[in-house]
């Protein structure tokens, strides 16, 4: 028996020693490293530009309105934020002189009408009286010296009704001066839109701009139910860029909210600017009205869609690393650096052509200390 106890002891304390080495590793072994991940899946990828600088709403009219005359504001019809019909008008000039020699020019018309009216009536009765009196020669009862005399006369009261409608005509031409003259004193609107800015007052005199001194417009007009954005672009992105491409706008003013668009125009020249990047100057549409009210004038960013690929495997562009290595997660939760070919990419996402498949898993952070192949890692709840 004593024989026996001895080596039960050994193997007793074989045990124990085992336990506390388990332990001593166990709670002295390294801890997992607690990473971000994302498992790979199919999606969409674009290729895309953005501009290098804010663009600008703008309105597809817009007009800094002046009267053709100078003179004394007399009328303001609109106030700022009216909003017009074309045609309609808004402000007119002092303009009573033009106003009588419009009624005058407008009298003398009518007057030259009826003057018409009556030559040309005596004129027909004189034709009728020849045309009598011709016969009445030819059946010997008037001599052919009356009859020279009547078609003399006809001729000369059909001379005097032609006379009367050329009448007319100058002074229907004078009533068209007139009224030239009077439309040189009023401003039309030339479109639908709204008032953005009156600067005149009633009683103020305003001229004509002289040459090179530009005068202040009296009334700004913009077609706010048209609007686009102009945007510098790169010039190294011009050439990528084509009319009718889809774009997307977004808006410092409503950040929320990204608006699809369409390239209608490309400058076709390089702005350049000193201490600044040359760029190109592109022009987009909304391809839907927006339901916001939307100001000319807001800062606008555009995004070009160069090329898009539906349904591709892709990959977040941050979790690609230098030399297009990531770094992959295996089945037992330990580190893998894995080689990938990319295709399609943008700041977001990035096509991925061979290297990984769908339901992988790949780091998208990686800028711990222990970040290694083989590592074991513990993932981050998401």
């Amino acid at each position: 028996m004593p024989l026996l106890k001895k080596p039960l002891r050994l193997i007793g304390f074989t045990a124990i020693a085992a336990v506390i080495a388990f332990a001593g590793w166990y709670y002295t072994r390294p801890k997992p490293l607690e990473v971000e991940s994302v498992i790979i899946a199919t999606g969409n990828v674009e290729a895309t530009v953005v501009n290098t600088r804010a663009g600008t709403v703008k309105s597809c009219q817009r007009s800094n309105l002046a009267p053709i005359a100078g003179g004394q504001i007399a009328k303001i019809w609109v106030k700022e934020g009216d909003h017009v019909q074309k045609g309609q008008v808004l402000l007119e000039l002092w303009n009573q002189d033009l106003l009588a020699q419009r009624e005058l020019a407008q009298r003398q018309l009518a007057m030259a009408q009826e003057r018409r009216r009556e030559t040309c009536i005596l004129a027909e009765n004189a034709r009728r009286e020849a045309v009598r009196t011709q016969q009445l020669v030819e059946q010997g009862f008037v001599s052919s010296q009356r009859a020279d005399d009547v078609n003399a006369n006809a001729r000369s009261r059909q001379a005097s009704c032609e006379a009367a409608v050329t009448d007319i005509k100058r002074a229907e031409a004078q009533v068209r001066v007139a009224q030239a003259g009077l439309e040189r004193t009023v401003i039309n609107a030339p479109f639908s839109g709204v008032i953005a800015h009156i600067s005149g007052e009633l009683g103020e005199f305003t001229t004509p701009s002289p040459p090179g001194i530009p005068t202040p417009p009296t009334i700004d007009l913009i077609d706010d139910h048209c609007l686009y954005v102009t945007a510098p672009m790169d010039e190294v992105d011009a050439p990528k860029i084509k009319v009718g491409q889809e774009a997307r706008i977004t808006l410092d003013a409503m950040p929320d909210k990204i608006f699809p668009g369409r390239i209608r125009r490309i400058a076709s020249y390089v702005t350049e600017i000193e201490k600044q990047a040359r760029t190109v100057d592109i022009e987009v549409d909304f391809l839907q009205t927006p339901a916001d009210v939307l100001l000319v004038g807001y800062s606008a960013d555009i995004e070009v869609i160069l090329q898009r690929k539906d349904d591709v495997l892709r990959i977040p562009t941050q979790a690609i690393r230098q030399n297009n290595k990531v770094w992959l997660v295996d089945s037992q939760n330990r580190l893998v650096e894995q080689s990938v070919e990319t295709g399609l990419s943008n700041w977001s996402f990035t096509e991925v052509r061979s290297g990984l498949k769908a339901g992988d898993r790949v780091l998208i952070a990686f800028d711990k200390e222990g970040i290694k192949a083989g590592a074991a890692v513990q993932l981050k709840a998401q």
